[in-house]
């Protein structure tokens, strides 16, 4: 918040009050939206006429490069705009492209979604400078891993549009393993055990949300499996948090209580 009051050079004149439901450091984007939302409502107050592509790259360098927090421009996008989009990243810019989901495909797959907290935090700094430095570095399992990535994004946007559900755990399934293999620190014996004892339940594929290390797990159950494995996470002591498909995005609006 401080940061977004010092690049727009707010003096006086307001008072804000900050309430965020998502706790620091559990891999939901929870600092990116919180500066999205502090912007977004500092843009409507000053009447800055920021879009929707500006206001998310301003967020992205209030966050990157003004308060110096490692990580890329996913957070901050898909905060703004909400929805299901399929988002590249290039040199010349960010393209945010809107997916029509039918509404079937969605129930079918929030019904079918499970979402998992760890009941730990992590630094998602430490964990992508270290991915970064094995970038930079050259490092052939992690350049093969980030690739194959994101040839799974354009497979799970296909299976997506497509409704193939199943498909889209399958790919999820994929995708951990190679997320995995980008850092060391992306995974701990803890998740390891979890996701093998998800897998044996029902789970098609799953995943870490964020960075890695603790915070949230998401599973993609079978049509048959997801009261069984949601079961067993309790049993563990893990607690299972509902969650909503949020179509809009950003939203601001002004009181009329004062």
């Amino acid at each position: 918040a401080k940061a977004v009051i010092k690049r727009l050079d707010v003096m006086a004149g307001f008072t804000l009050r900050l309430h965020a439901d998502a706790p620091w450091g559990t891999g939901l984007g929870s600092s990116s939206t919180h500066i999205v939302a502090v912007l977004g409502v500092f843009s409507h107050w000053l009447r800055l006429g920021l879009t929707d592509y500006e206001l998310a790259e301003m967020a992205f360098q209030l966050e990157r490069v003004d308060i110096g927090q490692a990580g890329g421009r996913q957070d901050q996008y898909s905060a703004t705009f909400g929805g299901f989009n399929f988002i590249e990243f290039g040199e010349n810019g960010t393209m945010v492209s809107p997916l029509l989901v039918e509404n079937a495909v969605l129930h079918e797959l929030h019904y079918r979604l499970l979402l998992c907290s760890l009941g730990r935090t992590r630094r998602s700094s430490e964990i992508l400078e270290d991915q970064i430095n094995l970038y930079v570095t050259n490092n052939s399992n992690t350049v093969e891993a980030l690739h194959n990535q994101k040839r799974i994004a354009y497979e799970m946007k296909t299976a997506l549009l497509t409704g193939n559900v199943n498909d889209m755990g399958s790919l999820l399934h994929v995708g951990w393993l190679e997320k995995r293999r980008v850092s060391s620190l992306v995974s701990n014996s803890l998740i390891d055990d979890v996701y093998e004892d998800a897998r044996g339940l029902g789970a098609l594929g799953g995943k870490v949300l964020g960075a890695g290390g603790g915070g949230h797990m998401l599973f993609l159950c079978s049509e048959e499996g997801k009261v069984q494995l949601h079961q067993r996470l309790v049993s563990r002591g893990l607690e299972c948090v509902g969650f909503a498909f949020d179509p809009n995005g950003l939203t601001v609006w002004e009181s009329s209580s004062g």
